[in-house]
């Protein structure tokens, strides 16, 4: 990384640290572009050339969020089902305690919950998700363009990483421990994925078998 675009990865981190800060102290409705320029020492102009939209300084994970579950499924195992795929990245993402799936502490929860503006964008983050599952699921089973089977699969794929990060945001609200969010989560998620395996268990399976 050169030193230029060195200084535009701080510059851009900057403004999204001070931003979270004052989404957190004040509420994400109360603070305008204006005051986190300001509290980043940068102009308004500078904020919206890195962030366009209010909502994506708080929610600033929104490119790794929506690609995630389709680089899991093009990077599947040979052998390993979409579904095997994306039960095994979700299950090692709450161990992780990872923000991706909505492990953010309980006042970043609550500032999500109690914002209408960033539950809305999380619901298009959930759709973006679900396109891009679509589309990799369409090419790695060599779909036809009108064929609606992936995107039937990625609804009900995308359907549960919804569900399930809307419960460790509940969760956290209510003051659980990462702990206990934990283990709650993932006998969740276990019941959820076990519910689409009659239905979804050989779909997509990358051909070849995974070593042992």
């Amino acid at each position: 990384m050169g030193l230029r675009e060195m200084k535009k990865q701080q510059t851009r981190q900057n403004i999204s640290n001070q931003a979270t800060r004052l989404f957190l102290r004040h509420g994400f409705d109360r603070v305008t572009i204006a005051d986190v320029a300001a509290a980043a020492q940068v102009a308004k102009m500078t904020v919206t050339n890195y962030f366009p939209r209010k909502e994506d300084l708080a929610l600033d994970l929104h490119e790794v969020f929506v690609a995630l579950p389709a680089r899991t499924v093009a990077e599947r195992a040979p052998g390993e089902s979409a579904l095997a795929a994306l039960r095994r990245a979700f299950l090692a993402a709450v161990e992780r305690h990872d923000a991706v799936i909505g492990f953010s502490g309980p006042d970043f929860a609550r500032m999500i919950t109690e914002s209408p503006a960033l539950v809305a964008r999380l619901r298009e983050f959930h759709e973006e998700r679900e396109d891009a599952l679509a589309a990799v699921l369409a090419e790695e089973t060599g779909a036809a363009p009108d064929d609606v089977l992936p995107r039937l699969a990625a609804a009900q794929f995308i359907g549960v990483h919804r569900v399930l990060f809307q419960e460790v945001l509940r969760r956290s609200v209510e003051g659980e421990t990462r702990e206990e969010i934990e283990a709650a989560l993932a006998e969740s998620a276990r019941t959820a994925f076990d519910l689409l395996e009659p239905s979804l268990g050989a779909y997509a399976t990358r051909p070849g078998r995974a070593e042992p």
